[in-house]
């Protein structure tokens, strides 16, 4: 094969009307091959679709369709390889693949662009491209929810507090805390699953804006590359970028949850809190502090979701202002798109292979019981069932905290005596009804923290996920 090295001599695929050779600099400024190389595939696969339907259309020759095809392959082969040597000066992908085929198969690789642009191309290739990686990462959806099903399962014993303003607010099971993720995390992936259906259309023989003169068979092409759909007007096809954005939003929103869930994982791991421990695999030390154990990997995925968040920007921005039908603008679509799919890819197996490894603490009765107050809510719920109206009983209840307080007791620890004092509603069932396990076992309301509802979530969310 050529040695592409950028050579003066290599011959511009669409420099006819051109008499002046490319500034130096503007070529390297111009050219895209650098990142929209990791499309070959998809430019490969779209190629051979459309030439197959070229020669069923009989706009070229079965012979010539086979000659091409086979030369195709064997591209395909020196990707796959490492083989293919890229050139700046072919500017992208596209011109990269059209003149290898040629000097592998000579002037008939020429016949292969018949009926199509690089505008409509470029476009099934990043179409072709996300329907893989929305594949991939409903995958990894799936695989971080089974993790927590399942961590939650193991742990359906464990209470811990729930925070409102990051206060402690209530007693809650940590499976519930964990499943909450859950139902934002399968949100997440019905939005990835939505988003596939306006990705998957398929756009080929648009062309660069109007349509095609040649009798070309559309519905063929979509059926040889698995599309159901194509899209209705040309124009719209090459010029829009929304299914592009529409992703890039999705993968903002899990990484959001994700970086939600990290800050909590963050917290939890220090000695302050003490929840639970990271696994040595998803840590790290401190090279002055040996006592160290960093949760970088969580603080790293908390971190990246800024990453993600300024490509949707990126992308919505660079949209903005672009009149119909395509610009070179465009280019610029396809940096932020891989580093958004790369970027959520890794951070989901990362997350979900650091959960499944760390320790989750139990905490002592004694302990949630002593800090916090985490039963006030029951003991007025406990007034309302005695008859008192809830914002009496809200008020009774701050008193009875003021006074514990004040005396530096907990409301185990209060005397019934001494709460008579407060209200004389309060008799000597009201410390069952505060007692820790009681209150969250009586929040069995649907979607509630008792046992019986999260055990109850556990076996929906667990049918659920093995669904396809």
């Amino acid at each position: 094969m050529k040695n592409k090295t950028g050579s003066s001599s290599e011959k511009k695929l669409w420099g006819g009307r051109f008499k002046q050779s490319t500034d130096a600099l503007m070529e390297t400024f111009s050219a895209s091959i650098s990142f929209d190389k990791r499309l070959y595939d998809c430019d490969i696969e779209g190629s051979i679709a459309h030439c197959k339907m070229l020669a069923r259309c009989k706009i070229i020759t079965s012979a010539e369709s086979k000659k091409i095809i086979k030369g195709l392959q064997r591209i395909l082969r020196e990707c796959d390889e490492g083989r293919f040597e890229f050139s700046v000066r072919l500017e992208d992908i596209h011109m990269n693949i059209e003149s290898r085929l040629r000097e592998i198969i000579g002037p008939v690789a020429g016949k292969l662009h018949t009926a199509r642009s690089r505008n409509d191309q470029v476009c099934l290739d990043i179409r072709l491209y996300l329907r893989k990686e929305v594949e991939d990462i409903v995958g990894e959806l799936n695989n971080l929810c089974k993790a927590l099903v399942a961590i939650a399962k193991k742990n359906i014993d464990h209470v811990i507090p729930g925070y409102t303003h990051l206060q402690r607010a209530q007693p809650v099971l940590l499976s519930h805390h964990l499943l909450a993720y859950v139902e934002m995390m399968l949100r997440d992936k019905e939005r990835f699953l939505d988003a596939y259906k306006r990705i998957n259309v398929m756009p080929l023989g648009s062309a660069a804006l109007a349509g095609t003169n040649f009798p070309i068979d559309r519905k063929l092409t979509a059926k040889l590359l698995r599309f159901p759909e194509i899209s209705h007007n040309s124009m719209d096809a090459v010029a829009d970028r929304d299914f592009a954005a529409e992703f890039c939003s999705a993968s903002a929103l899990v990484m959001m949850h994700l970086s939600r869930f990290c800050e909590e994982i963050v917290i939890w791991n220090s000695s302050e809190f003490g929840f639970l421990e990271l696994s040595d695999a998803f840590t790290t030390g401190s090279s002055i502090m040996p006592q160290k154990k960093n949760p970088d990997a969580a603080e790293l995925i908390r971190g990246k979701s800024g990453r993600v968040f300024g490509n949707l920007v990126s992308l919505l921005t660079l949209m903005k202002g672009l009149p119909l039908a395509y610009n070179k603008d465009l280019q610029e679509d396809k940096e932020p798109l891989f580093d958004t799919a790369e970027t959520v890819k890794v951070c989901l197996r990362i997350f979900t292979d650091m959960m499944k490894s760390a320790k989750f603490i139990p905490i002592a009765k004694k302990e949630l019981e002593a800090s916090g107050f985490l039963t006030a809510t029951d003991l007025a719920d406990y007034l309302v069932l005695k008859g008192v109206p809830f914002r009496d009983a809200h008020e009774i209840t701050g008193k009875t905290v003021a006074f514990c307080l004040e005396k530096e007791k907990t409301l185990t620890d209060i005397s019934l005596p001494e709460l008579r004092k407060i209200s004389k509603r309060f008799d000597k069932d009201v410390f069952e009804h505060i007692a820790l396990n009681n209150s969250v076992d009586r929040k069995n309301v649907y979607g509630g923290t008792a046992k019986k509802q999260v055990r109850a979530q556990i076996t929906r969310l667990t049918k659920k996920l093995k669904q396809k």
